[in-house]
């Protein structure tokens, strides 16, 4: 009964399944070029959500941007294997961005799915060979700085904020940097969008952030030896080591530190407000929310809640269908964080110890950013223009419906003399199946109601 009694609870969440689930399908079908057709097939295999917002994407963009991250991904790769030797690791994490360029190029690493990109990358270097040059020399460019900056890390402990923050940059804050400059590229946005480099930054930041503290339990159990990137200058203040925060004799301090770092995370908030506030095509705007809202989505369910330390926790997928189909300009953006940031609200004013050391400034956080999205919001619907068609089908789905459970429900009297006198000739239609179309017609009014509110809201 999880699944269907999910659907049962969240009967709103139904339709957004099944229009999510008709978009996978769509990712899934593969293009005739049989190298491209391995690119979105292992995309699939790796990214599924991500898979599907890359495809809705135009071309050249879309090519680009999946091979891209395939590349990113083959670098991360690397970097996961704990098998590896460390200075064979460093070697390939500097050089990988010359090896894209070399035909034939594999790797023996990795597990899974990504074992089987790396035998097989030869294919991904292919299509990057293929690319416009404009678009190959921002890849190579992040994939070089990335890995880089990634071959700091590989003997390196987190012990700061500062050095959390570089990390994260480095392997995500470089990827919106990436993505802004491959935007900008392609023409689909202004040039200014490849200048914002700090705004981008904090794009990636809030990701990875988000990944890093949801996935705690998940790298700690890694084999042969787990990495962690939880700074010190945190998790120091709450126990002796990371691997203390499994141990459910610890929860209370394991579960203050996850919320000091959620509280951290949050600072990233604005900047990721404002780097969306500046995106003009409507299809790079939902590539860039959608991941946003799952974030800011996927940290108010971890909040003040120890399950991060039994398991992964996530949003419903309902409710992660709901975002995908509903996510398509800043009032959404506004609405689904204010919707997540209330519940956050909700913890901070009655589940949180008073003596959780992040409370205050987790306080703070929520509250202002709570303020921006809410007066932002007005502002937004303030500088919507109101459509007259859209208020016009409002009320013809409405009368129509209405109408038609008036009829069958006879509520102006029984026979044919209750229909207007053009629609007695075909009272018979109404009369046959009356119970059938009873129902109906209360389904239909409902579903229409509901329609006409939410789409009212937003206005």
């Amino acid at each position: 009964m999880g699944k269907l009694g999910e659907i049962l609870s969240h009967p709103d969440e139904l339709i957004p399944l099944l229009r999510m689930a008709r978009d996978a399908r769509k990712a899934s079908r593969l293009p005739a070029d049989p190298d491209l057709a391995f690119c979105y097939g292992i995309l699939n295999d790796v990214s599924r959500s991500f898979a599907i917002v890359i495809q809705q994407l135009p071309n050249p963009l879309r090519d680009a941007i999946c091979v891209f991250y395939l590349v990113l991904r083959g670098l991360d790769t690397v970097e996961d294997d704990m098998a590896l030797d460390v200075s064979f690791k460093v070697d390939q994490l500097r050089s990988f961005h010359e090896k894209i360029y070399n035909k034939g190029f594999t790797m023996s690493c990795g597990y899974n799915h990504y074992k089987r990109l790396m035998a097989k990358f030869n294919i991904v270097v292919d299509v990057f060979l293929k690319l416009e040059d404009v678009y190959q020399k921002v890849i190579a460019d992040i994939t070089r700085r990335m890995g880089c900056g990634m071959s700091e890390f590989i003997e390196k402990e987190v012990l700061t904020v500062q050095d959390y923050d570089l990390y994260c940059h480095y392997v995500a804050g470089l990827v919106g940097i990436g993505l802004s400059q491959l935007f900008a590229a392609c023409g689909l946005e202004s040039p200014s969008v490849r200048e914002e480099e700090g705004l981008a930054n904090h794009m990636g930041l809030f990701l990875q952030k988000t990944n890093i503290i949801r996935d705690y339990l998940e790298d700690i159990m890694e084999e042969p030896a787990p990495r962690m990137f939880w700074p010190r200058e945190i998790w120091g203040q709450y126990g002796t080591s990371l691997e203390c925060f499994k141990d459910p004799a610890n929860r209370k301090q394991a579960v203050q530190c996850l919320n000091h770092m959620i509280t951290d995370a949050l600072r990233h908030l604005p900047s990721c407000l404002q780097y969306m506030r500046q995106l003009r095509n409507l299809l790079v705007f939902r590539f860039c929310a959608i991941p946003q809202i799952m974030a800011i989505g996927t940290l108010a369910l971890c909040y003040n809640n120890g399950k991060v330390f039994e398991g992964v926790v996530k949003m419903r997928r309902g409710q992660t269908a709901k975002v995908f189909q509903t996510c398509n300009d800043m009032g959404d953006v506004y609405r689904w964080f204010i919707y997540f940031l209330e519940i956050m609200e909700a913890k901070v004013r009655s589940a949180v110890s008073a003596d959780d050391p992040s409370l205050a400034t987790m306080r703070t956080e929520v509250a202002t950013s709570l303020g921006h999205c809410r007066a932002a919001l007005v502002q937004w619907r303030a500088a919507q223009p109101g459509s007259a068609l859209a208020l016009i089908r409002d009320w013809t789905l409405l009368a129509v419906s209405g109408s038609y459970f008036y009829y069958v429900w006879r509520l102006g009297g029984p026979g044919p003399e209750s229909l207007p006198e053009l629609l007695r000739p075909y009272a018979w239609v109404l009369e046959e199946h009356e119970e059938v179309q009873r129902a109906v017609s209360v389904v239909l009014l409902v579903l229409v109601f509901a329609l006409v509110v939410s789409e009212r809201r937003k206005v």
